[in-house]
């Protein structure tokens, strides 16, 4: 009697240990044990070798590899929310099946975004690093270390999508005014739940709010959404935070506006170039102008285990001839 042979998965990157033993049962899968990141030809060969691909958001799968005229791929099951890592366009075209991870991280990413909200003006990073560093501390004093409160203050969410909301309850939570720009209104009960504000014009919210979180996906249609012009529209006392993708913001202006004054400061844990990270913001966070995070705000145990329980459930659908579940299509972009 035959065995019949497992369909082979490549894993661009270490995932929880109990994700890869499930993967190993299943699958004849092709782990990365030291987690270094593949190259663009390991990433071209792994498509023309197996089955399904499983990369990352830091992995790219762009057009030539999916063109590539002995590519095997079948399905790229993305671990992650976000696809423009993906030309999923071109994966489409070539018949290729594209998911991802979706209603994971909504919680894990609004609890940093919420963080950040805090951290910026109440210079919680700037105070702790008086203590680990070695820097002298007098002790208790009237005017020394003040920050701003957020009660009352106005927020303007940038994407009113499951983490803009989410994001949306704990800031009401903490008194602040919920204000937002979406392609669309949110359905009225949401709004009335959140007692948000519906801005039509982002210009317009822009200028006239506190804080401002951004929370949008990465499209070619948000490709600095937060550009020069639109930067300088914000208030020289308002914030940015921003735990969606480094993309959407013109980076390099917003450094200039924050080192000359005319935007208070900025809450990050993405950045348009990533991993690598604009010196100047460095030299910012030393200067306590800016928090930054390098990309933690999905970085839970719970919520990288529930994405690797995802990636699987698409795998073994599609496996199995039915429609996964977080099935990606160009025209959902």
């Amino acid at each position: 009697m035959s065995v019949k042979k497992k369909p082979l998965v490549v894993v661009t990157r270490k995932l929880p240990d109990s994700i890869e033993t499930r993967m190993r049962e299943l699958f004849d899968a092709r782990i990365n044990l030291d987690d270094t990141p593949m190259s663009a030809d390991q990433i071209a060969e792994a498509a023309r070798t197996a089955d399904v691909l499983v990369p990352t958001v830091t992995d790219h799968i762009t057009a030539d590899i999916v063109n590539q005229p002995d590519c095997k791929l079948r399905l790229i099951a993305n671990f992650g929310n976000g696809v423009d890592n993906i030309d999923v366009e071109a994966a489409h075209a070539r018949g290729i099946t594209v998911t991802n991870t979706p209603k994971v991280l909504t919680e894990d990413t609004a609890d940093m975004t919420m963080a950040l909200i805090l951290a910026v003006p109440r210079r919680m990073i700037e105070g702790a690093s008086i203590l680990t560093e070695g820097k002298p501390w007098p002790g208790w004093s009237p005017t020394w270390m003040l920050g701003h409160r957020i009660g009352g203050k106005r927020l303007g969410i940038i994407g009113m999508g499951r983490i803009g909301q989410a994001v949306a309850r704990r800031a009401r939570a903490f008194g602040l005014q919920i204000h937002y720009h979406n392609r669309r209104p949110v359905a009225p009960k949401i709004a009335e739940e959140l007692g948000a504000t519906y801005w039509e014009s982002l210009d317009q919210m822009l200028a006239r709010m506190d804080i401002l979180s951004v929370n949008c996906p990465h499209t070619p249609a948000t490709y600095h959404l937060l550009s020069a012009r639109r930067l300088k529209l914000i208030r020289k006392d308002a914030y940015i935070v921003n735990t969606a993708r480094g993309e959407v913001t013109d980076e390099d202006t917003l450094i200039k506006l924050i080192e000359g004054g005319e935007i208070g400061g900025a809450g990050l844990d993405v950045y348009e170039h990533e991993p690598a990270v604009n010196p100047k913001l460095v030299r910012l966070a030393k200067a306590g102008k800016v928090t930054l995070l390098p990309h933690m705000g999905s970085a839970t145990i719970e919520g990288r285990v529930e994405m690797g329980e995802k990636v699987i459930i698409n795998i073994r659908t599609f496996l199995d001839a039915h429609k996964p579940p977080d099935r990606v299509l160009p025209s959902m972009l």
